[in-house]
């Protein structure tokens, strides 16, 4: 049995009348934007397990393998981010948007979505404007205390503007904001015991524990600091190490020259990573929205050395944005191979610094993001 909503899209209904709605997430490119969209995904599932989610990301990108991993469709655009620094480069990529703005309108118009929200990344942007452009209700889920330009833009056409930080009425419609924290998932949230921590990273005893976090594909600054320390590694303490899949080998092949195996684990990338967070005292890490999300509902304390190579350096807002609560010390990038490494090594044995680290950021925390981003999906498809 099919219905039409006020502006004439048809939703099914079943017997006992509970409608299927559609709906499309859109965007990633990393971790950061793949795992809240996960989140975003299965809230919307709790809430309605009728719904029909299909995914649009960016070919070639993370999503592709993550999503379908976790059990979602997912459609690749051939969209690609803008050379801000070698801009004759830019033809193909307009070429690329212009095509990914066709192809986006005619997913939308053939999976007929009741609502599309969008987590940033590059084919947010182009799916996003064709869901305004065919009236659906449009979501825009914004991680950073700093709003990209895309997002300004397409802030003036869509309904909703998730936010994580107070304040962001500088940059969007203050009518259109709603403050739901960024999503994390569930296994952050779930009780850890050390010495689950312990069989998982196979440490013998228990030691204070450095997680560093070098992104999927590998910070490189912070890898560089990491392996130029190797040596000043204390035999009281432990290194969990998330090289990336750049510096994997390499990490890996010096951490054995130097017979650090028990002391120090290196991964290219962790699947269990509440795991991660649950062992560690101190983590070292990027300073990405979602991460961010992740250390202020764990409470861990951290050293951020924001990326310099992000959009509109989005990431020292970020990280700063935590440094004046008292709830993050911050590294700039070009200071970290020098200062990093030794600045964790002391900071790991200091309960004085630690404790009040976990305590402010602590109080960042909103847990419950995931579940009111669906709860407003489902508002918007109602009230449509």
């Amino acid at each position: 049995m099919k219905n039409k909503n006020k502006s004439g899209r048809s939703t099914s209904t079943d017997k006992t009348g509970g409608q299927r709605t559609r709906a499309i997430i859109s965007g990633g490119g990393t971790g950061g934007h793949i795992f809240p969209a996960l989140a975003i995904a299965k809230a919307l599932s709790k809430r309605n397990p009728k719904i029909q989610i299909l995914f649009v990301g960016a070919k070639n990108r993370m999503e592709m393998t993550k999503v379908p991993e976790a059990g979602y469709k997912i459609f690749g655009l051939p969209v690609k981010g803008f050379y801000r620094k070698q801009l004759l480069r830019n033809f193909n990529v307009l070429y690329r948007l212009v095509q990914s703005l066709f192809i986006a309108c005619v997913i939308v118009k053939r999976f007929r979505p009741n609502v599309v929200i969008g987590v940033g990344g590059y084919a947010g942007g182009p799916v996003l404007f064709a869901a305004c452009l065919y009236r659906i209700p449009t979501i825009i889920q914004e991680q950073n205390s700093y709003a990209g330009v895309t997002n300004r833009i397409l802030s003036k056409m869509v309904d909703r503007i998730c936010v994580s930080y107070e304040g962001m009425e500088r940059y969007f419609p203050a009518g259109k904001l709603v403050v739901t924290g960024n999503p994390v998932r569930d296994a952050f949230l779930e009780s850890i015991t050390p010495e689950q921590t312990l069989l998982f990273f196979d440490f013998k005893q228990a030691k204070p524990v450095i997680l560093v976090l070098g992104g999927s594909l590998g910070a490189r600054t912070l890898n560089l600091s990491v392996l130029g320390c190797l040596d000043a590694l204390p035999p009281e303490v432990h290194l969990i190490w998330q090289t990336g899949k750049e510096y994997f080998e390499k990490a890996k092949q010096a951490v054995a020259g130097k017979n650090l195996q028990d002391s120090v684990k290196v991964y290219k990338f962790i699947d269990r990573m509440e795991l991660a967070f649950a062992a560690a005292h101190l983590v070292v890490s990027r300073a990405g929205a979602s991460t961010i999300s992740e250390l202020c509902v764990t409470g861990k304390p951290c050293i951020l050395v924001p990326s310099p190579n992000v959009a509109e350096d989005h990431q020292t807002k970020n990280a700063m944005m935590l440094a004046g609560k008292n709830a993050a010390i911050v590294i700039p990038d070009h200071e970290a191979e020098k200062e990093l490494m030794p600045a964790a090594i002391r900071i790991v044995q200091n309960q004085e610094i630690l404790e009040p680290l976990s305590e402010n950021i602590r109080k960042l925390a909103r847990f419950n993001a995931a579940s009111a981003i669906a709860k407003l999906a489902e508002e918007l498809t109602i009230n449509d």
